[in-house]
């Protein structure tokens, strides 16, 4: 099998394989690359979603129509994943670059979420980014190269409570991401990357199962699914290890890192401030188990409107701050 090197931005005709190309940064992402002229293979679990996303992305192109295959893909199954880079390869002759945006989320308090669906995060989110590193990196290994990009999440690093099955599995995308970058510095022109956004205005908080009596939403600052996308395309055409995407990412690591006493104690109340929804909902399990595709799209429905919330979370962190140093200097 030939093999041409993925091309810089100023050219055109690199193929993208992006799991997750149906809603969020994962349509974000293939909207991006659709406007650069490249030849995009996306994948979901939603064949109607994917249709959507793939019409999208043809009307995008900026001088002639953007060429999309479409194909509904379970990451979590192996066989499926294969078969979706055996369908790129077959009608593209090569994949240059894969993309991998794919999770699901569960809300509840740890022994209160059903162990199937928090299975089923684990596997979705987790084994399937390993599913798709594996495939793709078998590929590229075969061709003499190529460019994976994980999309991991600020809660690969820091925790929150709620939230047990995503913050396990984005800890594992982590672990594998960093693992797989050192692992490529001795294959020649592999090259991996792992993206890791904050809060992103998504439809994937109002997808999510809860099983908490309120829904999730995004704690504030919230950022644009496409300044995600727009930090994917960049390390597709220059790799780099780790690219976190949110002003508050480095003030939360720190927190977490080096104050954890601190962190313990705000990360509740915040949660609860800014993370969850004020109107009570009933159990259900979201699109953990299978795909909402009336729900999928680029954007969610959050915005500058958490401005305030944000403030008021910030004001807390200050308050409690100040008291626990003055705690300290008085013992």
């Amino acid at each position: 099998m030939s093999y041409t090197r993925p091309v810089d931005s100023s050219d055109a005709g690199r193929v993208v394989v992006i799991t997750g190309g149906s809603s969020g940064i994962g349509r974000a992402t293939a909207l991006a690359c659709a406007r650069r002229g490249d030849r995009l293979v996306l994948a979901a679990r939603s064949a109607v979603s994917l249709q959507a996303a793939a019409a999208d992305c043809r009307a995008a192109g900026s001088k002639v129509e953007v060429e999309v295959e479409v194909v509904p893909t379970d990451v979590a199954a192996q066989a499926e994943v294969d078969a979706l880079l055996a369908t790129a390869v077959e009608r593209f002759g090569r994949v240059d670059a894969v993309v991998h945006s794919v999770t699901v989320v569960a809300y509840g308090r740890f022994e209160e979420v059903p162990a199937a669906a928090f299975d089923r995060v684990v596997a979705t989110t987790l084994i399937g980014a390993a599913n798709v590193s594996r495939a793709a990196l078998r590929l590229f290994r075969d061709q003499g190269g190529g460019s994976l990009v994980i999309v991991g999440s600020l809660l690969g690093k820091i925790v929150t409570p709620y939230m047990s099955s995503y913050v396990t599995s984005k800890w594992g995308v982590q672990g594998l991401a960093r693992t797989l970058e050192v692992e490529a510095r001795s294959t020649p022109g592999i090259q991996v990357s792992l993206v890791s956004p904050g809060s992103v205005d998504t439809p994937v908080y109002r997808q999510a199962a809860s099983y908490l009596g309120r829904d999730g939403r995004p704690p504030p600052p919230v950022v644009p699914p496409e300044k995600v996308a727009r930090a994917v395309v960049r390390c597709l055409d220059r790799p780099r290890r780790d690219v976190n995407v949110g002003v508050a990412n480095p003030i939360a690591i720190l927190g977490f890192r080096m104050l954890p006493a601190l962190f313990d104690v705000l990360v509740t109340p915040l949660m609860r401030l800014g993370g969850l929804s004020r109107q009570p909902s009933e159990p259900n399990d979201g699109n953990v188990f299978a795909p909402h595709p009336d729900g999928d799209a680029v954007h969610g429905e959050w915005g500058r409107r958490w401005l305030r919330p944000a403030s008021a979370g910030l004001a807390l962190l200050a308050v409690a701050g100040t008291r626990l140093a003055r705690h300290r200097t008085t013992r």
